[in-house]
């Protein structure tokens, strides 16, 4: 084990995952058979709970036997990742989807049966363990594919090695997000807004342009759908230091999903979103609005049937019931054209930078 002093919810993640082991060895004793209680995480089981402004699971919970023929390898599997997860945490390691998959995939002894045949197996047994335990994986030490960047004043602390960097001194690619940012402290913070980006380009032309020192903001980046870094690190500069977060996306409605990811959650991670989602995230743009006000109806893009299809989609969901989210998507699909964030510089290379996103503060022009 290593020496270094765990970090609190590393500790908090081992106690729950002895828990579960000892009310499984109990029950052995006991000569009872043996189950593990898991929230149901299907579409009929989501939830979004209005006065929080997030998507949540309902309480219906399946069990999983060990002695049932249907269930034990399953649960096998469960119990490997549950295992896999306590070495992690009690030697301090850290690893990825894939490696976690190798580093348990076996042949049973005296058997042609292995543990796991394809990654999405052992990805599945994981996402049982978040539901059991009520943790997201990054506070297991596993991760996922880090993606997205930051620039800013702002000053944090790496306490796995005891690093700290100054995001305003990183040039023209920022700070690389890791996959789990549970283990960063905000040392100092010189900025009063977070501006997320869901374009690259846009995100470097900003940076380029020193906006966010101009404007005394955090800009980050998220190449497209955010990452659960990105996700998680947008949360806790929201919640941990009060900090507004905008976001900036292309006028489609898989931007507007994006936006909607970033704040409420996702459907697919519906269990975590009290650990991911930003309620009080904000939309700055771009929106079909913005195209009649920009005048970039020249620079439009023909939407095809499966973006109006997402539109539709999009009108149903609980989130984007909102009147002025209708009014959008109701523009969106009686022009049938969608605009990219790119489209802005049309009207010049520093557009963004000096006219679009000023006025859009200034004048406090969002979406909910």
């Amino acid at each position: 084990m290593s020496a270094k002093k765990k970090i609190k919810y590393e500790e908090v993640s081992l106690k729950k995952i002895k828990e579960i082991g000892l009310k499984l060895l109990k029950k052995i004793e006991k000569g009872e058979g043996i189950y593990l209680e898991i929230p149901i995480r299907r579409l009929s089981n989501i939830v979004f709970d209005k006065e929080n402004k997030k998507l949540i699971l309902g309480e219906k919970i399946a069990k999983r036997y060990f002695l049932n023929v249907a269930h034990s390898k399953r649960f096998m599997q469960t119990l490997l990742v549950l295992s896999f997860c306590k070495t992690l945490l009690e030697e301090d390691e850290r690893v990825s989807l894939r490696e976690m998959f190798y580093s348990l995939k076996r042949t049973l002894p005296n058997s042609k049966e292995n543990t796991f045949d394809e990654q999405r197996e052992s990805d599945a047994a994981l996402v049982d363990v978040e539901l059991i335990l009520d943790v997201i994986r990054e506070r297991l030490n596993i991760g996922a594919d880090p993606k997205g960047n930051v620039v800013g004043n702002i000053v944090i602390k790496d306490s796995l090695f005891g690093h700290e960097i100054n995001l305003s001194k990183l040039g023209l690619g920022g700070w690389a997000i890791p996959s789990n940012v549970e283990h960063i402290e905000f040392k100092k913070v010189n900025a009063d807004k977070v501006i997320v980006i869901e374009k690259n380009a846009a995100w470097e032309r900003l940076n380029a342009h020193m906006f966010w020192k101009k404007w005394n903001a955090i800009l980050i980046g998220t190449k497209g759908q955010a990452a659960r870094g990105a996700r998680r690190f947008i949360q806790r500069l929201n919640q941990e230091l009060g900090l507004p977060v905008y976001v900036l996306t292309d006028a489609d409605p898989y931007g507007w999903y994006i936006y909607s990811v970033i704040k409420y959650g996702s459907i697919n991670l519906a269990h975590v979103s009290d650990r991911l989602g930003t309620p009080e995230a904000k939309f700055i743009g771009v929106s079909m609005t913005d195209i009649e006000r920009y005048k970039l109806q020249n620079w439009t893009i023909k939407a095809k049937e499966f973006d109006l299809k997402r539109a539709k989609e999009l009108m149903n969901y609980e989130w984007f019931k909102h009147p002025k989210w209708q009014k959008e998507i109701k523009k969106f699909l009686k022009t049938k054209r969608k605009a990219e964030i790119e489209a802005l510089a049309s009207k010049g290379l520093k557009f963004l930078s000096e006219k679009y996103l000023p006025q859009k503060l200034k004048e406090e022009d969002f979406l909910p």
